[in-house]
């Protein structure tokens, strides 16, 4: 969930129905109007050209979920400012990021600029996209993940999963972090009053922003580690791992619901690693 701050249209915040053309279009609505302000707060955190998985701070070159990209076409979906890719591409990836938003795209069009990557890297290609309708060729990637990207942010998160399927080569890594779902129970606060538990873990009613003429401005979706896994199932992934990454103690950084508080005592990050079936012999 956000911080309202970032879009100053936004009156109330609750938990409403929505489908699923009014959640794409409030979240390419805020995240255009959002995106100079979420990096002017959180770039240092997040870099110009790291690869960081989620609010805990954990670092790809820590845990290495995607394994060795070098040569590797991989596909970032719901990018950013594009950091991941860059990483990757320093690390010598053929990187190509999609995000919904044409004004997270510009930031990464700044980075590049004002940080350049070194002559050795391949610069990424960053397109805007709909995730539900990645413009690519099937059997295209190698590897595809995403950083907290798209997938919370749409209704029907298993169009996402067949699309990153179809893309894929057989074989493929696609590995994605997003909100851990035991943190739907709490409210979004990082201090004391957010370690009660207030909502139902099987609710799926969105999280939806309006702004003061009714009209959706931001919307957030809630699956449970079930669904999550079914839908994968359902997409043809085989699930190789789940990472739960423990609050480390040199992170003093709140954002949002993360903080060192609640991290010492819950999970506040999911990350998924699945593979596709290699092609048969």
């Amino acid at each position: 969930m956000t911080d309202s701050e970032y879009f100053p249209e936004t009156i109330s915040g609750g938990y409403l129905a929505i489908d699923e053309e009014a959640s794409v279009r409030a979240n390419r609505s805020y995240w255009d109007h959002s995106a100079e302000e979420y990096l002017a707060e959180h770039g240092s955190f997040l870099g110009a050209a790291e690869f960081v998985w989620c609010p805990e701070g954990i670092h790809e070159s820590d845990i290495q979920l995607l394994g060795d990209v070098t040569r590797q076409q991989v596909l970032e979906v719901g990018c950013g400012a594009g950091q991941c890719s860059r990483w990757l591409a320093e690390q010598g990836a053929i990187t190509t990021g999609v995000d919904l938003s044409s004004g997270m795209l510009e930031q990464a069009s700044r980075l590049q600029k004002e940080h350049p990557l070194s002559d050795t890297a391949v610069r990424p290609t960053f397109l805007q996209a709909d995730a539900r309708q990645l413009p690519f060729a099937s059997n295209s990637f190698d590897i595809a993940f995403s950083s907290y990207g798209a997938l919370p942010f749409v209704k029907d998160a298993e169009v996402v999963l067949a699309e990153v399927a179809r893309v894929l080569r057989p074989g493929g890594r696609w590995v994605f972090s997003v909100t851990h779902p035991v943190r739907w129970m709490f409210p979004d606060v990082p201090g004391e009053s957010g370690l009660a538990v207030e909502y139902s873990y099987f609710d799926r009613t969105p999280y939806v922003e309006i702004d003061s003429s009714g009209e959706p401005v931001y919307a957030e979706h809630h699956r449970t580690f079930g669904d999550w896994i079914s839908l994968l199932v359902a997409a043809g992934f085989e699930l190789t791992g789940v990472t739960e990454p423990e609050w480390p103690e040199h992170n003093e950084t709140a954002w949002g619901g993360w903080s060192p508080l609640r991290g010492s005592l819950m999970p506040g990050t999911a990350i998924f690693s699945t593979r596709l079936p290699a092609a048969a012999q």
